[in-house]
Parts: C-alpha cells; structure tokens; sequence
C-alpha cells in the first residue's frame, strides 16, 4: 500500500557528493533539501516527511552524542515516523555501528554512495 505522503527531506551538511534529487524525484518523492539539522527539525513539523536522507558525520565534540543526527532523531521523535537512509564515511564505520544500536535506519550507504543502491532503498521505500 503507497502512502499518500511523498515527501523526502534531504539533509545534506557537509555534502561533497553528487545531488541525488533527480534519483529521490525518479523514486516518486517531491524533494525538500536542507543545510543544517535545526533548520531540518523545523522541515520535519511542517511537511512530515516520508523519507529522511542524512548524512552521519562523527563529532567527538559531543558530550552526550556521536552526531547531529542523534539531535535530529530526538528533536523529531513522535513527529515523524520516516524511514532513513543514512551516508556515512568509511572511517567512521565504528562510531557509526554505536549509532546503529541505537537508532533504527532503513539504509546505510557508505561513502561513495552507490545508485543503484540507493535507487533500490528508495523504490523499497516508494513501494511499501
């Protein structure tokens, strides 16, 4: 059963990848892009989104926290029931797995990210 909602909120902080808007557009969503996490929270109360893809990116900065995706899923929680396709660096893959066991995510794609890969999660994603 396809849900009537087809938004995809696209979050991309530090980038240096392709724009994958096309392939999220080609899955059948209509794409919201964001720079930052707290304008992203934001985005999440006013379009409710599907599917959420994020970058993770290691922060040893944090006291509490590994990234600024644990503040978004904490800041969205009971808002958004998205499944999310996160990018992350191979040289984070540890920190990242601590993540992972706390955290639910539909898609983990290493750095460089794969189409075909990321095509299939969406068209998963599009088809449920």
């Amino acid at each position: 059963m396809r849900s009537e909602n087809s938004t995809l909120l696209a979050i991309t902080e530090f980038g240096g990848y392709p724009d994958f808007s096309p392939l999220y557009q080609q899955a059948g969503f209509e794409v919201v892009k964001t720079d930052s996490v707290r304008k992203a929270v934001k985005l999440i109360r006013q379009h409710q989104p599907r599917v959420l893809v994020a970058e993770f990116n290691f922060q040893s900065d944090f006291r509490d926290r590994t990234s600024s995706l644990e503040t978004l899923l904490s800041s969205s929680q009971g808002r958004c029931e998205a499944s999310m396709i996160v990018f992350y660096e191979k040289e984070y893959r540890e920190h990242y797995r601590r993540f992972l066991d706390r955290h639910q995510v539909f898609k983990s794609l290493e750095f460089p990210v794969d189409e075909q890969r990321l095509k299939q999660a969406l068209e998963q994603i599009a088809n449920a």
